[in-house]
């Protein structure tokens, strides 16, 4: 049940280290403080074997990569892997520049990842080695409709037990895939694209999921996603006259702090295949 991996969190309160970008840093902490988990943000080499090392799990995302930032992911990268912790890739842009590619299929060649989370055009990135990115937003032409949803839900499928990922590609539609089943999730709203970040919070969120979740990856990212979603609709729901973006950022933080195993079993949105 979704809903029992929402209270898992509440109740564990998964300590989760962020190697994550600083255009959204503080929303991604207030995101897991929100849905029950507690954020550390270190990205110095110095001490990011440290940290990872007292943390359930590390989430590692490449929105704005640097020397400093990538030496650091993998250092507490390999202790997370050592240490037999949660790990999480969101390979922000990857298709948009060759740093950002070769940095995130090296960190998949040398890195054992649990999950991998992206648009559609970053997870064909990583699939096929190379690819085409519109900054950190999916091509239009990659979008997952119901129209080429059946061959979506079997690239992804191939794709999670080639990388021996759970593998979740967020968009209008959501598809999570341990390589086995596929969760459809139609969770969310389109103005959720308009706020910077939302899937930045949801890794980080994912990975506080998969850390209180530990023996079922793939059910606790369709939680996680399904949470994202369900909160982007009760918020929407609670904008006024004159609310906009910023506002709505901040509903959809409260909602999934309001997020219980009820609500979230209720408007949960998805089929498996």
């Amino acid at each position: 049940m979704l809903g029992t991996c929402i209270e898992n969190v509440r109740n564990k309160m998964p300590l989760v280290h962020n190697i994550t970008n600083y255009v959204t840093v503080n929303d991604v902490a207030n995101v897991l403080l929100a849905c029950g988990g507690s954020p550390i943000m270190a990205d110095e080499i110095e001490e990011v074997e440290d940290i990872t090392s007292i943390c359930g799990g590390l989430n590692i995302n490449i929105g704005t990569l640097n020397k400093r930032s990538i030496e650091a992911m993998f250092a507490a990268g390999k202790k997370a892997n050592e240490l037999n912790h949660k790990l999480l890739l969101d390979p922000v842009g990857a298709g948009a520049s060759e740093l950002r590619t070769s940095t995130a299929i090296k960190l998949m060649d040398q890195l054992k990842f649990d999950v991998i989370r992206g648009n559609i055009s970053e997870i064909k990135t990583l699939a096929l080695g190379s690819g085409s990115t519109r900054g950190v937003d999916a091509d239009i032409a990659d979008k997952v409709t119901e129209e080429n949803l059946d061959e979506a839900v079997k690239f992804i499928k191939d794709f999670a037990k080639k990388s021996g990922s759970t593998i979740a590609i967020t968009g209008a539609i959501d598809l999570v895939s341990d390589g086995d089943k596929c969760y459809v999730i139609r969770n969310g709203r389109s103005e959720m694209g308009k706020i910077t970040g939302t899937g930045c919070q949801l890794s980080g969120m994912i990975t506080a999921f998969i850390v209180a979740n530990s023996k079922n990856n793939c059910e606790a990212v369709a939680a996680a996603v399904c949470t994202m979603g369900v909160a982007g609709e009760i918020a929407w729901s609670r904008m006024q006259e004159g609310d906009g973006n910023a506002t709505y950022r901040n509903r959809i933080i409260d909602a999934i702090y309001n997020m219980d195993k009820d609500t979230l079993e209720k408007k949960a949105n998805y089929e498996i295949r």
